[in-house]
């Protein structure tokens, strides 16, 4: 059977089932949080359907929420029970270089059947997630992800009203079970990347939640697909936005413009005060129509005006634009575009030694980490990344250990004050300047967060000494 919409539409209404937010129930050990890395099967078209290969923390995708109060120290060890290496990235975290995560980069894999012990401070409240990253484009597509949480030193929400809604697309072969199959296809890592057919909301198709009238929620989306690029409109259910990437706005703002994009590992916090009887959808709107994907039934009648909470912004340095150095980085290659001279690993790549290498992007004319880092910064100093996205296709940009503002995008306004990221989309033959202080010492990851794209080539790195 091929999945397509009507098919979603007509096997998930909206009371089909409960919704299944991660579980904080985790075991402990001399401290530490357990995770364990390992195959399961779990249900993805139907709960009574057929189960599917999984790999998983804890056996659920997503993993267990993890969740701290600001300033306080997440502990964590990984066990790997999967067949390859694996690693544990904390995204959006300004983590202690040794702790990010990045295999090869920052820490060897963690080899089957042994473990790692990840400690550290998180100190800006806010929504992130953490994710496999070693092979990423297959690890991530088959499950290991899960929310983390940080909690303002007092949370204007109880947890009855904060509510995390992990985004996945999956591509479910014909029987409805993930495709395995197609992971690693040479047409997806030249193209936009791995696009699934079925969407889940915390591991469940077309989930609900009851919501009470007059009373102030917060929904935190977190996107953990491998390369789709989701699309609301948050006036369509009358909400409004608090935070990007896990950085408080000043206050919520109702937005101006429609569809908001969030990219593959970009989050995004909505405030949500519903009226009575006004049962509303989350659409996707990036198709010919409405696509829903998680439904909320309000019940009960206002009590009173509800008192409509800020967040408090986390200290993050003001980038020096008049004393920052400019590093430009050009993107080349994919389908329909010129990759022209590649180097990787040391050598230039010629005729089949793109198919057969898989690099099929480049950074500066360098593909998957050239052994010279990008730039190396003086800790303190402001550092703006100007990249010229000369492919035909868009990109999701991440910068690893440390928070960005977007200073210039040609082809549209950038107003002053623009919000923090820590990762940012870049359209097809666009230019796109991000400014940040680079304050975290250590080695750290620029790269695309279309997964497939960085396994491709469009992954290079920069240090703090």
């Amino acid at each position: 059977m091929h999945i397509t919409r009507r098919h979603f539409l007509g096997g998930a209404g909206l009371a089909a089932l409960a919704t299944q937010f991660p579980s904080r129930a985790l075991a402990r050990q001399d401290g530490f949080t357990d995770l364990v890395a390992g195959p399961s099967r779990q249900a993805l078209f139907q709960p009574d359907g057929p189960a599917s290969d999984l790999w998983t923390y804890n056996g659920s995708a997503p993993g267990p929420e993890i969740r701290v109060r600001r300033g306080e120290r997440v502990r964590v060890r990984l066990t790997n029970r999967l067949e390859e290496p694996t690693s544990l990235h904390w995204h959006g975290i300004r983590i202690e270089n040794a702790m990010d995560g990045v295999a090869g980069l920052t820490q060897e894999p963690i080899e089957p059947g042994e473990s790692f012990d990840y400690e550290f401070v998180a100190p800006d409240a806010g929504t992130y997630w953490y994710h496999a990253h070693n092979k990423s484009w297959n690890q991530v597509a088959r499950g290991l992800y899960g929310p983390l949480i940080v909690d303002e030193d007092t949370s204007p929400f109880d947890r009855d009203h904060d509510l995390t809604l992990v985004i996945d697309d999956w591509r479910l072969a014909g029987e409805g079970t993930l495709d395995v199959a197609s992971l690693g296809s040479l047409m997806d890592w030249s193209h936009d990347g791995r696009l699934g057919n079925w969407l889940t909301v915390n591991g469940r198709a077309m989930p609900v939640q009851t919501l009470n009238a007059g009373e102030a929620y917060r929904l935190r989306l977190i996107n953990a697909s491998n390369a789709r690029i989701f699309e609301i409109d948050p006036n369509r259910f009358d909400a409004q936005v608090m935070a990007y990437d896990g950085q408080a706005l000043p206050k919520p703002v109702r937005l101006s413009y429609a569809p908001l994009t969030i990219g593959p590992s970009q989050r995004v916090d909505l405030l949500i005060v519903p009226d009575a009887g006004s049962d509303f959808k989350i659409e996707e709107l990036s198709g010919d129509t409405p696509f829903a994907f998680a439904g909320f039934e309000i019940t009960g009648v206002p009590k009173g005006q509800p008192n409509l909470p800020s967040l408090p912004p986390n200290d993050l340095p003001e980038p020096d634009l008049a004393g920052a150095s400019t590093v430009r980085v050009e993107m080349t290659g994919g389908a329909m575009g010129n990759i022209g001279r590649v180097t990787y690993n040391g050598k230039v790549l010629e005729g089949s030694d793109f198919r057969d290498t898989g690099q099929v992007w480049a950074f500066n004319g360098n593909a998957n980490l050239p052994e010279a880092p990008l730039y190396s910064a003086k800790r303190g100093e402001t550092i703006i990344i100007e990249t010229v996205n000369n492919t035909a296709f868009a990109h999701a940009m991440h910068v690893h250990g440390h928070h960005f503002r977007v200073i210039e995008r040609s082809g549209s306004e950038v107003d002053d004050g623009q919000p923090w990221r820590d990762t940012s989309l870049i359209g097809p033959q666009q230019t796109t300047r991000i400014a940040f202080v680079a304050d975290n010492p250590g080695k750290w990851l620029y790269h695309c967060h279309m997964l497939e794209h960085a396994a491709g080539g469009m992954n290079t790195w920069f240090e703090v000494t």
